[in-house]
């Protein structure tokens, strides 16, 4: 992770600028036990199969990526200049566990994976600018009964 004394003025201040929610309560429920979990995968590295649009600056979209995807299939289009890509070409599983999900999921440690995952850009909006996007994306977790979410921050 670069240090905010190590990018350019301009990003630093953007970065430190944020909106940081504050939060009256802390919601916590309690779920099954991880052997019975479906779990998916969100990731903001910006992910995509090879035939989906692009990610762009200030995209709040995302992109579905199937379970049963070949890792090879997915590129990245993250639109930060600031971020090494050299894991993720290295190995995808870096922000996309998947391969380490069906490890867990073959050996009886998690339930089951979710039939689609889901992946943002993770640079350019504010949380007031994704909310709507992450409203979707809980409709759609719920429908596959995700009742356990990996999220992987870029």
């Amino acid at each position: 992770m670069v240090r905010l004394k190590d990018i350019p003025a301009l990003d630093a201040k953007h970065l430190r600028e944020k909106e940081c929610p504050v939060f009256d309560n802390e919601p916590f429920i309690f779920g099954p036990a991880l052997e019975d979990r479906r779990v998916a995968i969100i990731t903001t590295a910006g992910l995509h199969r090879r035939e989906d649009k692009n990610f762009f600056l200030q995209d709040t979209g995302y992109r579905v990526i199937p379970g049963d995807i070949d890792l090879n299939d997915i590129v990245m289009t993250h639109t930060s200049v600031n971020y090494d890509r050299t894991g993720f070409q290295q190995d995808t599983n870096v922000v996309f566990p998947l391969d380490r999900l069906r490890e867990l999921e073959n050996r009886g440690k998690i339930g089951s994976i979710a039939r689609f995952h889901y992946s943002l850009m993770g640079a350019g909006w504010l949380p007031h600018e994704i909310k709507p996007t992450c409203h979707e994306l809980a409709g759609l977790l719920r429908e596959d009964n995700v009742n356990a979410v990996l999220l992987v921050p870029v």
